[in-house]
């Protein structure tokens, strides 16, 4: 809509008119015009030539205007570069271009009415609407290309139909400089919020009025946002601002409506019920945005752009409730952002069902009714949406207002399909009176029209003017029925210009209330945080740097006590247990494996009794310790020493979080505990290949001192003795087993004689013998096993104590005692090499890694591993519930410097005779 022109240049331009009027009644005249009434159809009437003249009027005189324009802008261009004044002269061009051809198209449009006789009328309107569209996209694109070349403010007053300030104006003198501004731009934030001033309506608002549906958005803006900020506190019913819930059958338009207010298809379609969901709708008027983009903030999915994306994505919601479970009253959240939607919340339900399919479980019909009920109760506003070709008396949606609001105070009833019916009972249904609504029915036609193929197509940007022009055409084509007079409220504009007014006026009603319920929870919320917590500030981000500071004040404590005595404790007692199993496989007793005569002289041979009266020189025992010292040297020292090390470490770093504030958070102690294997297993790589280059030595030769010597004597002297402790005990626990110490004797006494031949057996007596079961003879050749074990750890501890095992060079009558040396001779170079290259390099590095990992967390991740300790869970939301609510208080002292605002504004506005009613908005 162009902007009005000041005094100075409405001289100017009724000049013009003038000679232009002259003009066009010279060719209007009755001989200029003789020629055409013979093609002059009876049904046009004087008011249709009126039309028509005044349509030749505007045309001529706004060409007129335009090849006025270009000898002042080429007058003015002298002060301008070349590069300045090319773009504006084409510019210009353009729009003459664009005049010159919807001048052409209407002397065809002429020439068509000429030859047909009964079409003219409705030829003759339909041209002129598309030289007046042809014209308007001229006059904004040449506008806009001027807008985007560099030029001064004087020529772009020129574009925007604005003079130089003169003293000849009309205006007052003293009038306030922002009254112009607000005037021009007022109505910038509703005109494509109430699709006003497109190809269907056009803005016939006044300035007071413009500016009034303007500050009208942005309360309601205020208003929406201190709604979601308190969908967010929750907790409290009292804590809500209303909203729109849109309920109607699945076949009344409900989806049509939304789609209509929005201007794109986004909503889930199907043949089956698709909507199971609640969706919560929030439209943001941006007006100075360049695209249209939808939100799930639930989701994290960003701004998108596609509305079949954001339908696609609505559909796999809503299909993710399982069939058996009908409807979730779980919402799904999506915001939209457009300079051509007005600021509303609106909340979309699945639609009624009268039968259910034979597919659809029995309960379906009740659920859908439960839970549109429960979203349906005060204070939030009820949009009915019956069809128009379906009795009043039979709405579902109807009906289910009336249950909650008799009196009809908070509902809205949308009539949809009005094509559908004759105009005269669409008339009637919107002015029925058996069911009255005190905030009025609107009849809509939201269905979208077929492409339009001619020279000024519209284009496929968006659906909302192809709905509005649609329904303007349906409408206007019963002035009589639906026109002003008729005191009826029809189209989709109408319809959402209503819906902000009444969700405004319903949300300005809430808020007294609404205000007082927050001071409530204010004042628990600051008690609660005064009492319990001290009034301690607390946030995520706080408590996981706190967590983590007593952590790594742990983990120092131990890594100053666990060194290199802690790795040789670890590593000599592995190897301890290595030569016990040496031992065992070359020196000790066997398992008894059956109930055979065993060869005494074969086995008196190895056997351990004669060691010390042996040849020093015989060979047997010295193949049995030199292969025992081989497998001891070659057993991979490395390896075993290292993951030994690194295990004992990881169980630390355990019990350390078991003792740290992160033991309640499962996803710190999985972090934590990923970090340390992940750096022990890098450390472990290297530090075992080379641990092993060090000990290559001792894999062939072994020298072993005097010193070296008492102190194997000393520490595997300790070992048998744990290991006939542990002996001992395994005996007792196998004798309760058997059925006491004396059954547990008569047993092994028994398989003594049968091994001593004393007793002869029929087969291998695997099926028992001697009166006893084959499970009570397995057991008593274990503890046979665990007799003879027991009687030779005896025995080795007297030799390694006796005097025999005093001199290193006795070494093949002291196994024992050799074998131990060779594993200290071991742990000693082990030891000190994990210390140098494991231990020091893991303390280094695992804080470090612990502080780059819980840095790189973002806002999400910090806030549910806060969360996940009760108690801190529940300090945060107090903190938070407290912050909440002291900004929305925040948020309403806004609301009420907006209304003062609006009452200063209207106490200084022009005075007229009668006084000025109180425009304030009343809300506090």
């Amino acid at each position: 809509m162009m902007s009005r022109l000041p005094s100075s240049r409405l001289a100017s331009a009724a000049t013009r008119a003038r000679a232009a009027q002259t003009a066009v009644r010279r060719i209007t005249s009755p001989r200029s015009l003789s020629s055409t009434t013979a093609w002059r159809p009876a049904a046009v009437t004087r008011s249709g030539i009126v039309q028509r003249r005044q349509w030749l009027h505007n045309l001529t005189v706004r060409h007129a205007s335009f090849a006025r324009v270009i000898p002042k802008l080429a007058m003015k261009l002298v002060r301008l570069p070349a590069m300045f004044g090319a773009a504006l002269i084409g510019g210009a061009a353009y729009l003459q271009y664009q005049a010159a051809q919807a001048g052409t198209y209407a002397i065809d449009m002429f020439g068509r009415a000429k030859d047909a006789a009964v079409g003219g009328a409705t030829g003759l309107l339909e041209g002129a609407g598309g030289v007046f569209a042809q014209m308007g996209r001229g006059w904004d694109k040449t506008k806009d290309d001027a807008r985007s070349v560099e030029m001064p403010q004087w020529m772009r007053d020129i574009y925007d139909g604005k003079t130089e300030q003169g003293g000849g104006h009309g205006g007052e003198p003293n009038e306030p400089k922002h009254a112009g501004m607000g005037a021009a731009g007022a109505g910038a934030a509703t005109v494509g919020a109430f699709a006003l001033d497109s190809e269907g309506e056009e803005d016939d608002r006044s300035e007071d009025m413009a500016a009034r549906d303007d500050q009208m958005m942005m309360l309601t803006r205020k208003m929406i946002e201190i709604r979601s900020l308190l969908q967010t506190i929750g907790q409290s019913e009292s804590l809500t601002l209303p909203s729109i819930v849109v309920v109607g059958s699945q076949s009344s338009g409900k989806s049509s409506v939304l789609e209509a207010i929005v201007g794109h298809e986004f909503l889930p379609k199907g043949s089956n019920m698709v909507t199971r969901r609640p969706i919560e709708l929030t439209l943001v008027n941006m007006p100075k945005a360049h695209a249209e983009y939808g939100e799930f903030p639930a989701l994290g999915l960003g701004k998108v752009t596609d509305f079949s994306q954001i339908q696609k994505t609505l559909t796999d919601l809503n299909l993710a409730v399982p069939e058996k479970d009908c409807v979730s009253d779980d919402p799904i959240q999506l915001r939209i952002h457009s300079p051509n939607v007005p600021d509303l919340s609106l909340i979309d339900l699945p639609g009624y069902i009268q039968v259910e399919a034979f597919d659809q479980p029995t309960e379906l019909k009740t659920k859908i009714q439960e839970l549109c009920d429960k979203y349906i109760q005060p204070p939030n506003v009820i949009l009915a949406i019956s069809a128009a070709d379906v009795d009043l008396a039979n709405s579902t949606a109807l009906r289910a207002s009336r249950r909650v609001d008799p009196r009809g105070e908070r509902t809205i009833g949308v009539v949809t399909k009005m094509d559908l019916v004759d105009p005269v009972r669409g008339a009637q249904i919107l002015s029925d009176r058996n069911y009255p609504l005190r905030l009025g029915y609107v009849g809509v036609v939201c269905r979208v029209p077929q492409e339009s193929r001619s020279l000024f197509s519209r284009g496929s940007a968006n659906i909302m003017n192809a709905i509005t022009k649609n329904e303007t055409a349906y409408f206007g084509s019963h002035p009589d029925t639906f026109g002003s007079s008729s005191n009826l409220t029809v189209g989709t504009p109408s319809l959402r210009k209503k819906l902000m007014h009444v969700l405004e006026s319903t949300m300005s009603a809430s808020l007294a209330t609404t205000s007082d319920a927050i001071h409530h929870e204010l004042a628990e919320a600051t008690y609660e945080f005064k009492v319990q917590y001290n009034e301690r500030p607390l946030s995520a981000d706080s408590y996981l740097a706190e967590s983590l500071d007593a952590f790594k004040h742990g983990f120092k404590g131990f890594s100053n006590q666990f060194g290199r005595k802690e790795v040789r404790d670890i590593v000599k007692r592995e190897l301890d247990q290595q030569v016990l199993n040496l031992l065992a496989q070359r020196y000790w007793n066997k398992p008894v494996e059956n109930l055979r005569p065993v060869d005494t002289i074969e086995s008196a041979q190895d056997s351990l009794e004669s060691l010390p009266k042996a040849d020093p020189e015989n060979p047997l025992w010295h193949l049995k310790l030199d292969a025992s010292t081989s497998t001891l040297t070659k057993l991979g020292i490395g390896r075993l020493a290292t993951s030994i090390t690194a295990q004992a470490l990881q169980e630390s770093i355990q019990d350390l979080i078991k003792g740290s504030p992160f033991s309640s958070h499962p996803f710190a102690v999985q972090a934590i505990t990923q970090a340390s294997e992940n750096i022990l297993r890098d450390l472990s790589y290297d530090t075992s290949d080379e641990l092993e280059i060090c000990v290559k030595p001792y894999k062939y030769r072994v020298e072993v001192s005097n010193e070296a010597w008492k102190r194997g004597r000393d520490n595997i002297a300790d070992v048998l003795k744990n290991e006939l402790k542990d002996c001992d005990g395994a005996t007792k626990a196998l004798e309760e087993q058997i059925g006491g110490r004396r059954r547990a004797k008569d047993v092994v006494s028994f398989i003594d004689r049968v091994r001593k031949g004393e007793v002869v057996l029929e087969g291998d007596g695997v099926g028992g013998a001697g009166g006893f079961s084959a499970a009570l003879l397995q057991k008593g050749r274990e503890a046979l096993f665990l007799r003879d074990r027991a009687d030779i750890l005896r025995m080795r501890l007297v030799a390694v104590k006796s005097r025999q095992c005093s001199d290193p060079a006795k070494k093949y009558y002291c196994p024992e005692v050799f074998l131990d040396a060779v594993a200290d001779k071991l742990t000693s170079t082990a030891d000190l090499f994990l210390d140098a290259e494991l231990l020091s390099k893991y303390y280094f590095q695992f804080p470090r890694v612990l502080e780059r990992h819980f840095r790189q967390l973002d806002e999400s991740t910090i806030e549910r591993f806060a969360r996940e300790d009760p108690k801190i869970r529940r300090h945060l939301d107090v903190v938070r519930r407290k912050e909440l609510l002291e900004h929305v208080l925040k948020e309403m002292d806004s609301l009420r410097q907006l209304e003062a605002r609006e009452k200063r504004h209207s106490t200084r506005g022009t005075q007229t005779d009668e006084p000025r009613k109180r425009r304030g908005w009343g809300i506090f």
